[in-house]
């Protein structure tokens, strides 16, 4: 089993072999190929860094403005899918009515649906948070569905043996167990809530991080656009790790290492 040390030696052997291959793509499609756009195609990796480093607090302050209204969708979406995922683990005539529904809204694109929810609130920041939140339920609710359904039928009529009640079964035994099946819903759904946020950005919106990635393509900054990208990647690894932080916090049991069997000297 890879430890953390080897995980993070990994990590950086990726992200170097990664920029030497783009250092030497660009190259060859400059000076090799001699594609008059090269530059524009596939800039070097050090004008972007360099660019990035130049507009940082502009983009900075892009990023936040998408990035504060995706986090508000995406704790209202979790709510309510672990709202839902209760629901329909106490009926199964309520899964059976819900989860059909469930799956049908996933069919919308969010390019269709987020100009329909804007003409009805008129709002941008709201129709980024109403993306984000919708964007988010549906992994959440699933998850966790699928977390409270696999607890042991036996460790239930255990409790319901010594009179507890659903609110205490549910407290003490179903929730507890599911929450590693919720944390795995929040880490898939977190980047998708950015993404959501960013795609709302270029429907209009005078900010947001979306709006520097069209306003770059609509005057050919080339370098300004990858920067932009670089900085929406950024915002979606940090999402994920923000909710990798809270699983540990949360559930400081699955971080401990299991004990090396050997033989003692």
């Amino acid at each position: 089993m890879i430890d953390k040390k080897d995980q993070r030696v990994v990590a950086i052997v990726w992200v170097i072999g990664i920029i030497v291959v783009w250092e030497l793509s660009s190259y060859l499609l400059k000076y090799v190929i001699h594609d008059p756009m090269a530059s524009m195609k596939l800039p070097y990796p050090h004008t972007v860094a360099l660019t990035l480093f130049e507009n940082w607090k502009t983009l900075l302050e892009a990023g936040l403005v998408t990035f504060s209204r995706a986090a508000i969708g995406f704790a209202l979406g979790a709510s309510v899918g672990i709202l839902l995922a209760v629901i329909m683990s106490l009926s199964k005539t309520m899964e059976r009515i819900a989860f059909p529904y469930l799956i049908v809204s996933q069919m919308i694109p969010v390019l269709g649906l987020a100009p329909i929810i804007f003409n009805i609130v008129r709002d941008m920041n709201v129709s980024r948070i109403v993306i984000a939140a919708y964007i988010t339920f549906f992994p959440v609710a699933v998850n966790m569905l699928s977390g409270l359904k696999s607890v042991e039928q036996d460790k239930k009529d255990l409790l319901f043996s010594i009179a507890a009640n659903k609110f205490k079964i549910y407290q003490k035994l179903m929730f507890p167990f599911s929450m590693s099946y919720l944390f795995t819903g929040l880490k898939i759904a977190a980047p998708m809530a950015v993404t959501a946020s960013i795609l709302v950005d270029m429907l209009g919106s005078q900010s947001g991080i979306g709006v520097k990635i069209l306003y770059s393509l609509y005057s050919n900054s080339t370098n300004i656009f990858w920067a932009s990208v670089f900085t929406s990647a950024f915002m979606g690894i940090i999402s994920f790790y923000l909710v990798v932080v809270a699983e540990r916090l949360c559930l400081p049991w699955q971080n401990a290492a299991p004990r090396k069997e050997g033989v003692r000297a």
